[in-house]
């Protein structure tokens, strides 16, 4: 039966393919990036397909829509393929090529995705409130540093609360101020707002899970850290080894323990 390689070089208006039959290149297709133009040339092909994708924005999307077009189907990370960053000239049709050529030899590594549509709109709305919440204290940290500048220092209630603020400021003698105060305001109103809607559609969509109801119960987790490690752990048996997952999650392995911080006697005994 005739294997196919294919290599593609996805952006967000186009997609490249090379399509690779017994070490040659036999097709090149320069098609819009949708699932169905992607979908007509798969199926015109007829034989084995594997299909290798470069980890980006829409890797996920074309994993879980093209994954049963082909029999096999690799999102790679494009941070290994030395081939294709370092190796002669680079082009959209130069790099399908070569990410052919690479899945060919097996020389590229995949990248976990889910197959769970619902898995994945969790770990988007998660990614999104921890950005909404980043936005949210370097609004914050803004006013502050704005306050700095004119050797105030600003009470925490007068940031968060609406009407603690104003009050404050009908007391600030600096009218330039007041007024730049009042358009970062803006800012932080708007970002602390969305964390709040985030947060709201995350409640919702964790509680189709009971293992993060579990989770968010044990002490200093909560809904929040629960449903980010269920998010994007996604599953454990996708580490071939223990000290991978604890790797992945940022831990030390349960043998080694964790590293304690030398006490005051302990540094007088050494000296």
């Amino acid at each position: 039966m005739t294997t196919y390689y294919i290599g593609a070089d996805v952006h967000s208006n186009s997609t490249e393919l090379a399509i690779e039959r017994n070490q040659k290149i036999v097709q090149r297709y320069k098609l819009p990036t949708s699932i169905a133009a992607l979908s007509n040339v798969l199926d015109s092909l007829k034989g084995q397909k594997h299909l290798a994708i470069e980890e980006g924005p829409m890797a996920g999307w074309l994993y879980r829509n093209l994954g049963k077009k082909v029999d096999k189907l690799i999102i790679c990370d494009p941070r290994r393929n030395k081939l294709i960053d370092s190796d002669g000239d680079k082009d959209d049709k130069i790099d399908a090529a070569k990410l052919a050529c690479l899945l060919r030899g097996n020389f590229l590594r995949p990248v976990y995705h889910s197959d769970d549509e619902s898995r994945a709109e969790l770990k988007h709305w998660v990614s999104l409130y921890h950005d909404r919440v980043r936005d949210a204290v370097r609004n914050i940290n803004k006013i502050r540093s704005r306050c700095r500048m004119h050797g105030i220092s600003i009470p925490r209630m007068v940031v968060r609360r609406a009407r603690v603020r104003d009050n404050w400021l009908s007391k600030t003698s600096n009218q330039t101020l007041a007024a730049q105060l009042n358009m970062l305001w803006l800012g932080y109103d708007s970002t602390s707002q969305q964390v709040r809607i985030t947060r709201r559609q995350l409640s919702k969509l964790s509680s189709r899970y009971k293992i993060i109801k579990s989770w968010s119960e044990l002490p200093g987790v909560g809904l929040i850290r629960a449903t980010t490690l269920f998010a994007y752990l996604d599953t454990p048996w996708r580490f071939k080894k223990k000290n991978k997952l604890w790797k992945y999650g940022v831990l030390r392995s349960p043998r080694r323990g964790l590293r304690r911080r030398p006490s005051e006697n302990n540094k007088r005994h050494r000296q």
